[in-house]
């Protein structure tokens, strides 16, 4: 989802921000093909990172923003992440990283960072070549595509 509202925004930055210090550089904040979307696309020499945001303006209940990303927004990153690697020809290995953001509302000041570095791995599977819900083998940290 394309991002409008001033949290969503403050806390992507802070994303991007976050993942600038550790060396990696921004390929593409929301990219999209079709209805697939990656809040940020960041690479260094080794790999490249697809990362979901998470920005609140509160921990609702002790509830960490990155705790809101569920089994089927996995899914939706991990079909996003095939859709990217198919369109951009990449053989880096890949990462899945969630980012979560708390923001002061009043202030715009961000209370509460944290980025959770491969936040979760795909399996590997056997797809068939040229759609994007189901694109080909899955290459992840090193591994070769078939």
């Amino acid at each position: 989802m394309f991002v409008t509202d001033p949290i969503g925004i403050k806390g992507e930055e802070e994303a991007a921000k976050m993942l600038e210090k550790k060396g990696y550089i921004i390929l593409a904040h929301n990219w999209r093909l079709g209805h697939w979307e990656i809040d940020l696309i960041a690479e260094n020499k080794q790999e490249i990172v697809f990362a979901e945001v998470k920005a609140r303006t509160t921990m609702f209940g002790n509830i960490r923003p990155e705790e809101y990303v569920d089994e089927a927004k996995k899914k939706r990153m991990i079909t996003s992440g095939n859709a990217f690697v198919r369109h951009n020809k990449t053989n880096k290995a890949l990462r899945f990283d969630i980012i979560g953001i708390v923001v002061d509302p009043q202030t715009m000041e961000v209370t509460y960072r944290t980025h959770i570095e491969n936040a979760f791995q795909p399996s590997t599977r056997a797809i068939t070549n040229g759609s994007h819900s189901a694109a080909w083998l899955w290459g992840h940290k090193g591994t070769k595509r078939r």
